[in-house]
C-alpha cells in the first residue's frame, strides 16, 4: 500500500496546476490530502473516479477554509468523519479509513500562533488528539496517522533552528507534545530512512525561501510501533508546483 499525504494549501488550485497529471504519474493507492479549502460539491470528485479513486471528504464549515480528504483506489472497510468533537469537526481537521487491520488517519493540525486563542485552541486539539488516537488504538493498534502537524519536531528538521526560539510551530510545548506523542509508540517513518539534515516539506511563501531551502519538515506519516516491520519506504517526494507543501510518501505492507 503507498499511501501519499499531501497539503494542497487549496485543492481547486492545485487542480489547476496540473494536480491530476501529477496523481497519474504518482500513482498512490491512498492519496490523503490537507487543506482542501473547498466544499464537497466543488471538488471535481468525477474526475478522481476516472482515475480509480473513490473520494471521502470532510469539508470545514467555514467556506474556504481547512478541510482534510482521503481518495483511495482500495475499498476501506470503514470510513469515520471527524473525531466526534464539534469544536474540531467544524473546522474539517480529521478523516479516519480502516482496511483490514490498518486504519490511516489523515490529520490538519492546527497553525496555532506563539500565545492567545488560536495558540490555545492549538495546544488543546494536540492533547485531545492523543487521547483520542490512544483510544482508538486499544481498538486498532495499527495505525498511520499521516498529514500537516505544524510542528517540526527537532532542530534537524528545521533551518536555523536557533532563529525560530518562541515561533509556532517550533515552540517548546508542541515539540514536547510530539515527544510525547513518539513516546506513546509511535514512530516517525521519514527518520527510519534518512536520518540527514535540511530535509524540509512546507516552505513560506518569502522570496526565495524555497530555492534557499530555508524550511520546515512538518508533514509526517507516524505510525504505531507495532506496524514498523511492515513500513518499507518513506520519503519527502519531488517538489511540485501545486502547493507550498511537499508531499510526503509512505509503502507499507498491508
Amino acid at each position: 500500500m503507498k499511501i501519499v499525504s499531501y497539503n494542497l494549501n487549496g485543492i481547486r488550485s492545485a487542480i489547476s496546476k496540473g494536480l491530476f497529471d501529477w496523481l497519474m504519474e504518482e500513482q498512490p493507492d491512498v492519496f490523503c490530502i490537507q487543506e482542501s479549502k473547498a466544499q464537497p460539491d466543488q471538488i471535481d470528485v468525477m474526475t478522481m473516479q476516472e482515475l480509480g479513486y473513490k473520494s471521502y471528504i470532510h469539508s470545514a464549515e467555514k467556506k474556504g477554509y481547512s478541510g482534510v480528504a482521503i481518495f483511495t483506489r482500495i475499498q476501506p472497510d470503514r470510513v469515520v468523519v471527524g473525531m466526534g468533537n464539534p469544536k474540531y469537526d467544524c473546522q474539517g481537521r480529521v478523516i479516519r479509513a480502516d482496511y483490514g487491520d490498518v486504519t490511516v488517519i489523515c490529520v490538519y493540525i492546527p497553525s496555532g500562533e506563539a500565545e492567545g486563542p488560536k495558540y490555545e485552541y492549538k495546544m488543546e486539539f494536540l492533547e485531545d488528539f492523543l487521547v483520542w488516537t490512544n483510544e482508538l488504538r486499544k481498538e486498532r493498534p495499527n495505525i498511520v496517522v499521516c498529514g500537516d502537524y505544524n510542528i517540526a519536531h527537532k532542530p534537524i528538521d528545521i533551518n536555523h533552528p536557533e532563529r525560530q526560539v518562541g515561533v509556532s510551530g517550533f515552540l517548546p510545548e508542541e515539540r514536547a507534545w510530539l515527544d510525547r506523542w513518539e513516546a506513546s509508540g509511535m514512530v516517525d517513518t521519514f527518520r527510519m530512512f534518512d536520518k540527514s539534515g535540511e530535509k524540509y516539506s512546507w516552505w513560506s511563501f518569502r522570496a526565495n525561501s524555497r530555492a534557499r531551502n530555508v524550511g520546515w519538515r512538518i508533514d509526517y506519516h507516524w505510525v504505531s510501533a507495532p506496524l514498523q516491520a511492515r513500513v518499507s519506504d518513506a520519503k519527502i517526494l519531488p517538489e511540485v508546483v501545486h502547493s507550498d507543501h511537499c508531499p510526503v510518501s509512505l509503502e507499507l505492507s498491508v
